[in-house]
């Protein structure tokens, strides 16, 4: 059985290329986004927040008011996508501009990490929580960053120019930024704590 994918956009740096839409069953957006989505002529299935940045809410489309600002609207459409049965979300537009945002957008993901597949994609690549094990395909000659959030311990990798054996990543102390890959697929395993990482193109 197919597994039921989102597009969301949010409101950060807009994406310079969009994404083939076959792939997935809905499209939806943050009231801050919808702008973009509307200058490229994509019709969303819904967007959500307290829409104080629309004049006019769209015809047409469904629109969920969140106003509760006890959650960002990253946090509060997550929880919309979860409650009808969405688990695998492609995210543009969640860092750029403001880089609280972009924080606060990691740690939106990390509370979200049990219940459900977040990919972020921007223009310079693409990032995401990894598993304990993780393998990723067509890396080879690309930029490759492991930042834990905060810690992650015995680190192990391969396929990487710089590999670490068993080694702990510290927030604050010690994190993997910029190396490269040297096959075409990495392998990363880790025992505890959360991890991301970033491929750049």
């Amino acid at each position: 059985m197919k597994t039921k994918k989102v597009f969301l956009v949010l409101n950060g740096e807009e994406p310079n290329q969009l994404p083939d839409f076959s792939d997935y069953e809905i499209i939806c957006a943050t009231d801050g986004a919808y702008q973009y989505l509307l200058k490229n002529n994509i019709t969303p299935t819904f967007i959500s927040g307290d829409f104080d940045s629309l004049a006019i809410l769209p015809q047409g489309v469904e629109a969920i008011k969140t106003p509760d600002q006890n959650f960002t609207d990253f946090d509060k459409i997550l929880k919309i996508l979860f409650e009808k049965g969405y688990k695998e979300i492609d995210v543009y537009g969640a860092s750029g501009k403001e880089q609280d945002h972009f924080l606060g957008n990691l740690n939106t993901a990390l509370q979200w990490k049990d219940r459900l597949e977040i990919m972020f994609y921007d223009n310079h690549g693409y990032y995401f929580l990894a598993k304990k094990k993780t393998s990723i395909q067509h890396c080879l000659h690309k930029t490759v960053s492991l930042v834990p959030f905060p810690l992650a311990t015995e680190v192990t990798t391969k396929g990487l120019q710089y590999p670490l054996n068993s080694e702990d990543l510290v927030f604050g102390k010690r994190i993997g930024t910029r190396n490269k890959a040297i096959e075409n697929q990495i392998d990363i395993h880790f025992k505890s704590g959360a991890l991301f990482i970033f491929i750049n193109h």
